[in-house]
């Protein structure tokens, strides 16, 4: 998917070193919560968590990372990959992890069940929710504007100038999970689909839609930080059943709530040793995430500090995840 402040694509042509190869290290030498390995200079191994593009991936990735150096002391390399790339990785050996997954039923039948390079490693603890969204004044000044039979009738207030005469759905980074354009045509809306580009696009353009009153449609999810800061409404799609989705062309309803996962690769399941254990037990909330996203973000924090706050100020959280 799933917002999305990084950017670029790091090419899958890194070497493979045990269950990890060449360390990209994001730490700028922040005192580990406890003594370890990595004080003496040694280290446990290599650990790759690839970093899809949406913040709150990002921040879960940062936590786990400062555990994974400065309980355990293992290094750790922080690609930038998008989720397709990603899991491609898992045969290349150059991803071990994959710390949330957003469903992706297609990718675990290739890779888990087909190719057996990967495996699944437990829930986040995050709930996960894909949606068509509007500023909440759109839904106090057009009562019934967020049921789905009731957007044509309003398609004249999304449309702009990129939108060819339609109402306007904007959506983020090309590579996010995306059932919009089957949606579009199954559901016969008068919209058209403008690709944004990053979860900044779409962040901007909610502050602007609740700043300026500017109305907007778009593509969104929780867990995030925007819906603390900026009231927002999400549109009733036709309600989600089971199997609705099974084919891409024919999807008509709304997107379910997933309990999102943790994916590593094979090899990394079978010789992560502590690692995985660390990565298996890691479970947090949306509100946890959240914070730490947040702090990226609007506070100034690199990925380590936003992480090293929130590690301090939960300890009983985090210890339970070590690996005794």
């Amino acid at each position: 998917m799933k917002i999305r402040l990084l950017a670029g694509l790091l090419a899958l042509g890194l070497t493979a070193m045990g269950c990890g190869g060449a360390t990209v290290d994001t730490a700028t030498g922040s005192a580990a919560p406890e003594a370890d390995a990595s004080a003496s200079g040694s280290s446990a191994g290599t650990v790759k968590i690839a970093i899809n593009p949406w913040v709150g991936y990002e921040a879960s990735a940062n936590v786990v990372a400062y555990l994974l150096k400065n309980e355990l002391g293992y290094e750790v390399e922080l690609p930038e990959i998008k989720e397709q790339l990603a899991w491609e990785g898992f045969e290349t050996g150059d991803v071990d992890v994959i710390i949330e997954n957003w469903g992706h039923p297609d990718l675990k039948k290739q890779f888990i069940e087909e190719k057996k390079v990967a495996v699944e490693a437990g829930s986040t603890g995050n709930k996960g929710v894909i949606g068509w969204y509007i500023p909440k004044w759109m839904a106090d000044e057009h009562p019934g504007i967020t049921d789905w039979k009731n957007l044509n009738k309003h398609a004249e207030l999304f449309k702009t100038s990129e939108s060819g005469g339609k109402g306007q759905l904007l959506f983020g980074d090309p590579s996010y999970v995306s059932n919009e354009a089957a949606l579009i045509k199954n559901l016969k809306l008068d919209y058209k689909i403008v690709t944004g580009g990053s979860e900044a696009a779409l962040i901007k353009g909610a502050q602007q839609a609740q700043a300026q009153k500017k109305p907007l449609l778009f593509y969104f999810w929780d867990p995030h930080w925007l819906f603390s800061q900026t009231e927002l409404v999400r549109v009733n799609l036709p309600p989600y059943t089971e199997g609705c989705d099974a084919d891409p062309k024919k999807v008509a309803c709304d997107y379910p709530e997933m309990d999102l996962d943790k994916i590593v690769s094979k090899k990394f399941a079978d010789t992560g040793g502590k690692a995985y254990e660390l990565i298996k037990n890691f479970s947090w909330t949306n509100e946890d995430q959240n914070a730490v996203a947040d702090d990226m973000t609007n506070n100034g924090m690199s990925g380590e500090e936003a992480a090293k706050k929130w590690i301090e100020a939960n300890p009983a959280k985090w210890q339970a995840w070590i690996p005794k």
